[in-house]
């Protein structure tokens, strides 16, 4: 059932706001990165960035981010899949434009649409993406 372009402006404005309060659950200190799936117009799963669960929380050394840290739209997807729930098809909701890894990650678990709120300083992820699936830079109204 497709929605009116309306309500879906609605539904964007309330998820990119959880992902900007997810992302405050990060101990990141450059970036504190959310992320929220939304299927059928119910969350599913979200994420932050952060280290594997049972790592000191420390998320940068000398201003640098540490090679272990798992980026918001992972940690999302993981916690789907460890849950049971399939992201095929799903929306993805970011507070900061997503990497080449994570694109990579986002087209092969199947999710239909990235709108994000902030651009990260290199945009050729999200060109890359543009060519598999809808992407959308979140206009605040």
């Amino acid at each position: 059932m497709e929605i009116s372009e309306k309500k879906q402006k609605r539904l964007d404005s309330v998820f990119i706001e959880i992902a900007k309060q997810i992302g405050t659950l990060s101990y990141c200190t450059r970036a504190k990165v959310g992320a929220v799936l939304v299927k059928a117009g119910n969350l599913i799963s979200f994420g932050y960035n952060g280290t594997p669960t049972g790592m000191d929380n420390g998320c940068e050394e000398n201003n640098v981010t540490k090679e272990e840290v798992i980026h918001a739209e992972m940690n999302s997807i993981l916690k789907a899949a460890k849950s049971g729930n399939s992201v095929d098809g799903s929306t993805l909701y970011l507070s900061l434009s997503p990497c080449q890894n994570c694109c990579k990650l986002i087209i092969q678990s199947g999710i239909k649409r990235v709108v994000y709120l902030e651009a990260y300083r290199d945009l050729k992820p999200v060109e890359f993406l543009k060519q598999f699936i809808k992407v959308e830079k979140y206009e605040v109204q």
